[in-house]
């Protein structure tokens, strides 16, 4: 008891290390904290664990941009299957999409988030960010912030919606749709792009962020002007400025399960997905073959990022993990952070498969700060196993 937080759940030999990091940890947070954390190892869950009042290894949450592991795993999987193809122009599956001058643009330039097609120059109401189909028919005619391939930034809201509108051109179906069968159903994973009316009761409202005085400060010395590439990235310059924390929390946002940020999900969900792309899960075959999780790892964008401001490093929809957040993970680890806290990643050199949720803002968005010590503890126990 720490705190009056109980920490429930298992872990298997070998690491119990994790489950005494996940309770110093707890016990270091707020009275109200509420995560869960699951890591499995070559296909086998080897780490279940969560902590929060009315919480448990069930409960679903809203994770935000981890949304977009799941999307990418679809175009990883019609890539595999050469129904897409990289290095084609975005142009021959979406002839829409040359407007502007995007005409130059490649599948492969996209995905690395080197499109400069962030946002649209009056933003999007909050009905058009449910709904990836009007997303891109926006987008299409956008000017992009950048010349398309010269540069990157994070598409924060809008790369689901740009890699789905491709995805239904060349399928004649949904990002949504395809993760549904091939994905969520096949392995029965609670990690949903769309989440059901029957499975609302497990949802767990997003908290905002509670920072101290000093946090609050670093936040408002932040460059906010309404038009700058940070804000139309997020948002914030349309006529219903778009306030992050809540988008989960959106019935509208749960139901249609947007690519980019509309996923709903358990730490179970979020790791039970990454152990399914790379090793055998209850005698399925990894989803990803050796060489397209290579490939989808592979840096393709590394250095400033012009909507983060900071360092920043992709591989093709996926963050590279051991870039970004976690030097000792191996390289080629394909995941994705979530704004409110939440990570999820394969690492394939080690088998570990990682999802971490949490329910209020971690400071200061992204990958919350206490993933460092927890990847590093569940690593390092798999990096035991004989």
């Amino acid at each position: 008891m720490t705190q009056g937080i109980t920490v429930h759940g298992t872990v298997s030999e070998g690491f119990e290390a994790v489950r005494e990091e996940f309770a110093a940890f707890v016990a270091e947070e707020r009275g109200d904290y509420e995560g869960q954390l699951c890591a499995y190892v070559h296909g086998r869950q080897v780490v279940d664990l969560w902590a929060g009042e009315g919480a448990d290894g069930e409960s679903l949450y809203g994770v935000f941009s981890s949304t977009k592991g799941a999307a990418h795993l679809v175009a990883a999987l019609l890539v595999q299957d050469g129904t897409l193809e990289l290095d084609r122009k975005v142009t021959y599956y979406w002839p829409e999409f040359a407007a502007e001058g995007k005409g130059v643009l490649t599948l492969r330039d996209l995905l690395a988030h080197r499109a400069g097609l962030v946002g649209t120059d009056a933003g999007f109401s909050p009905a058009e960010l449910a709904d990836d189909r009007a997303l891109a028919e926006r987008l299409a005619d956008q000017r992009p912030f950048w010349r398309p391939g010269t540069a990157f930034g994070c598409h924060a809201l809008v790369i689901g919606a740009l890699t789905g509108e491709i995805v239904r051109r060349a399928t004649g179906r949904t990002i949504q749709e395809l993760y549904e069968e091939r994905v969520r159903t096949a392995y029965g994973l609670d990690f949903f792009l769309g989440l059901p009316a029957s499975r609302e009761p497990r949802f767990r409202s997003t908290q905002p962020m509670l920072p101290t005085a000093e946090q609050y400060e670093l936040l408002a010395a932040q460059p906010s002007g309404p038009h700058t590439l940070t804000s139309i990235a997020f948002n914030r310059h349309a006529a219903e400025p778009t306030r992050l924390e809540w988008l989960p929390n959106e019935r509208a946002i749960r139901a249609k399960g947007p690519a980019s940020v509309g996923g709903v999900a358990s730490a179970r969900g979020l790791a039970g997905m990454y152990a399914a792309m790379i090793s055998e899960v209850d005698g399925k075959a990894p989803l990803l073959k050796e060489d397209t999780v290579a490939e989808f790892g592979q840096l393709h964008s590394v250095g400033y990022d012009l909507v983060a401001r900071a360092h920043n490093a992709f591989g093709l929809g996926f963050q590279a993990t051991s870039d970004t957040w976690h030097p000792f993970l191996g390289a080629g680890t394909i995941g994705h952070s979530g704004a409110a806290g939440s990570q999820a990643f394969a690492d394939p050199h080690s088998g570990l498969a990682y999802g971490y949720t949490r329910r209020r803002f971690a400071f200061p968005g992204g990958a919350a700060p206490e993933n460092n010590r927890l990847a590093a503890a569940v690593h390092r126990a798999a990096l035991a196993i004989p």
